[in-house]
C-alpha cells in the first residue's frame, strides 16, 4: 500500500493529491482555475471546493479569463442561483475581478507563469515536512506574493490563500517525505 500525506481521505481526495497536487504547473488557464479555486476556499475545507469543481468549470467557462472577465452583473445573479457552487457573492464577484486582474498581468508579463513563478526564483521549493502539522500555513513567499497580487487589484489572494496556491500548482513540494508523491513530483 502506498504512503501519502495523512490528510488525504479515500475517494476524490485521493485522486486529487495523486495526480495534481504539488506537479508543477506552468499552463496559464490552468494555474487562472487554481487561483479561483483556491480563492473560493477562503474559510471552507479544499474537499468542499473539490467536489463542486466541476460545477465552478460549467458555470465560469472553463475557466475561460477572457469570457469570464466580460461578466456583468446579470452573469454573476445567474451564477449565484447554481447550487453547485458556493453561492458567496464576493467570491464570485472576485472571479470576475481577478479575471480582469489575470489579462492585465498577461498583457504585461506575456503569461501568468512568467509573472507567478517569479515568487520562487522560477523553481519549486522543496520542503521536507514528516507531518502535516508541521507545514507552516504561509510562507514569505506567499506573503509576497499576496502583497503583490493585492497591489494589482487581485481579491481572495491573502498570505494562506496564496500558500494553498503555491502547494496546488508545485510551486512549494509540500508533500511530507513519507509520501511516494514527494520524490515523483520533483521529476515532473
Amino acid at each position: 500500500m502506498k504512503k501519502r500525506c495523512d490528510w488525504v481521505q479515500e475517494g476524490i481526495h485521493q485522486k486529487y493529491h495523486d495526480r495534481e497536487w504539488g506537479v508543477p504547473l506552468h499552463r496559464d488557464r490552468k494555474l487562472f482555475e487554481f487561483l479561483l479555486l483556491d480563492g473560493a476556499q477562503a474559510g471552507l475545507s479544499w474537499i468542499t471546493i473539490l467536489k463542486r469543481r466541476s460545477a465552478y468549470r460549467k458555470v465560469f467557462d472553463n475557466f475561460n479569463p477572457e469570457k469570464i472577465s466580460m461578466y456583468k452583473k446579470r452573469d454573476i445573479n445567474s451564477i449565484l442561483k447554481d447550487d453547485g457552487i458556493v453561492r458567496n457573492r464576493k467570491k464570485v464577484e472576485s472571479f470576475v475581478n481577478n479575471a480582469r486582474r489575470f489579462l492585465e498581468v498577461k498583457d504585461e508579463f506575456k503569461t501568468f507563469d512568467e509573472y507567478i513563478w517569479q515568487f520562487v526564483d522560477y523553481k519549486t521549493k522543496v520542503n521536507k515536512f514528516k507531518t502535516w502539522s508541521e507545514i507552516p500555513p504561509a510562507s514569505s513567499e506567499s506573503k509576497m506574493m499576496s502583497k503583490n497580487l493585492m497591489s494589482r487589484g487581485f481579491t481572495f489572494v491573502g498570505p494562506t490563500i496564496c500558500y494553498a496556491f503555491m502547494q496546488s500548482v508545485g510551486m512549494v513540494n509540500d508533500h511530507t517525505v513519507n509520501c511516494f508523491r514527494h520524490k515523483e513530483v520533483q521529476k515532473k
